[in-house]
């Protein structure tokens, strides 16, 4: 497939199938100079049909040209709210990829991966020390799934005192994943609704016999802080529940407070958000869950422990909820936290989640008066405008669209729900002022031109190779190429 390109050139958009010419190989091999042998049929992979038949050059070509197209953390600034996608650090990137940090295989014997033992233990530790919680596990293998595994252990504990109790309360403010982790330990899910930040009398109104917790995310969605988190703790405590903290927003916390010493029972931690491993791409990821005391007997196993022999994986631990998942988790990921963290130290963690604070308030403070700000409360880690004020029948995704043309990836857009036409901003820390200006200024201009010319941000992206796709159907019908 060609398209014609802004610029009028034919721009080559062919897929690898299209490439494809039957016989071309992109290897050669010497002559054979041993006798040759038929494998069992069982051993003998068939052909896959349709794969594409290519040279070396023809592969390499086609994953360069797309890397060029490509945009990432690395190539620029990338405000996603939510996702914190800061740059990450190669420092880590150098460790992750040491010899026996890389080369240790996942069954090596405990006596023999002492090492590495050892780091996922000092991670543990350290985590546990940021956090305020007496156990850490790291076998969850993304945020979601840490979710998963904390309800469990909720679940499990309640079971333990004879009740599971039915219900979990989420606000509004949550994040998105909250409600299916709840549903998939088997509670029902009551919504509960907030004012940008959860009160306590709400709390109270909707806290029974029945509710086996409340999860809630602090800061939350829209970038706030909950201020009465620990009388919320309380009353959720009083009446026999527990609360869970997502804490994919410990970016703007780190170094300064610690979910912990504000009455949180659980709390899964984003090790991509907040201690700068790659996000993105399906995974690896790591999703590690901190518990109090009272919780630790349903960690999942193994439960990693030090003693005067070392490091050793235990599994006697009859409350557990089981195992999450093969091994322990994702190594690689876990090597990137600990040199994060280690290279940072206590006042590192602390200054970027200051910086980050900042960032974000800065931003908020140019755009303000331009851009609709429906909550007054100050910003933490990011800021969420909405499009009220857009001219020129324009709407937030002409805003994101337009952006590109800018050279920017567009922030999160319609999310949270809350927020009509949301446009959700975190800078992070590793953001320069004269990045976060330059930003600012494009959404500046892309404001006025909403109100002079609101046909370009209607027709945009208009400077890309492909222009604006019909997004709906490119989600419900997939353009797939497999033939055979």
């Amino acid at each position: 497939m060609t398209t014609l390109g802004t610029s009028g050139l034919i721009l080559n958009e062919k897929l690898m199938f299209e490439h494809s010419d039957p016989g071309r190989k992109g290897y050669s091999l010497p002559p054979l100079d041993v006798p040759a042998v038929t494998l069992p049929a069982p051993l003998v992979r068939n052909e896959v049909p349709g794969f594409p038949e290519l040279s070396e050059v023809d592969v390499v070509r086609h994953f360069t040209r797309l890397s060029t197209w490509n945009y990432g953390v690395d190539s620029g600034f990338y405000p996603l709210g939510s996702c914190t996608m800061k740059y990450n650090p190669k420092i880590n990137e150098t460790v992750a990829r040491l010899p026996g940090l890389a080369g240790v295989h996942p069954a090596t014997p405990e006596h023999l991966s002492q090492g590495a033992l050892k780091l996922m233990y000092e991670l543990q530790t350290a985590l546990a020390e940021i956090s305020g919680f007496s156990a850490i596990t790291l076998q969850p293998a993304a945020g979601a799934h840490g979710e998963l595994a904390g309800m469990l252990m909720i679940r499990a504990w309640h079971e333990a005192l004879g009740n599971p109790r039915a219900k979990v309360l989420i606000p509004d403010t949550a994040h998105g994943t909250n409600p299916a982790s709840a549903a998939l330990c088997g509670y029902e899910v009551v919504p509960i609704a907030s004012d940008g930040v959860l009160s306590a009398q709400t709390v109270a109104e909707h806290m029974d016999g029945e509710v086996a917790a409340l999860m809630v995310t602090n800061p939350n969605t829209l970038g706030l802080f909950e201020s009465e988190i620990r009388e919320i703790c309380d009353i959720v405590h009083a009446k026999g529940g527990l609360v869970y903290c997502d804490g994919a927003n410990l970016n703007a916390l780190m170094g300064i407070a610690r979910p912990g010493d504000m009455g949180i029972d659980v709390m899964h931690f984003n090790l991509h958000k907040t201690f700068a491993t790659p996000h993105g791409g399906g995974g690896p990821g790591s999703g590690p869950v901190g518990v109090t005391k009272a919780l630790t007997p349903f960690l999942p196993v193994p439960v990693l422990t030090s003693g005067e022999s070392g490091y050793r994986l235990d599994y006697d631990r009859p409350q557990s909820i089981g195992r999450l998942r093969s091994f322990f988790g994702n190594f690689g990921i876990m090597v990137r936290a600990y040199a994060y963290i280690r290279t940072m130290g206590a006042a590192g963690l602390k200054h970027a989640s200051e910086m980050a604070v900042l960032n974000a308030n800065y931003v908020r403070a140019r755009l303000e008066g331009t851009f609709h700000l429906p909550y007054p409360n100050r910003s933490l880690h990011e800021v969420v405008f909405s499009d009220r004020d857009l001219a020129g029948d324009c709407h937030t995704l002409d805003l994101a669209k337009r952006l590109i043309d800018y050279g920017y990836h567009p922030p999160t857009i319609y999310f949270p729900l809350v927020v009509k036409g949301a446009i959700m901003i975190e800078p992070t820390e590793t953001e320069s002022q004269e990045t976060l200006d330059e930003f600012c200024e494009a959404m500046l201009a892309i404001a006025v031109e909403a109100r002079d010319t609101p046909g370009l941000l209607h027709a945009a992206p208009v400077r890309t190779r492909i222009r604006r796709l019909d997004e709906t159907a490119a989600a419900r019908k997939p353009r797939l190429k497999w033939e055979g």
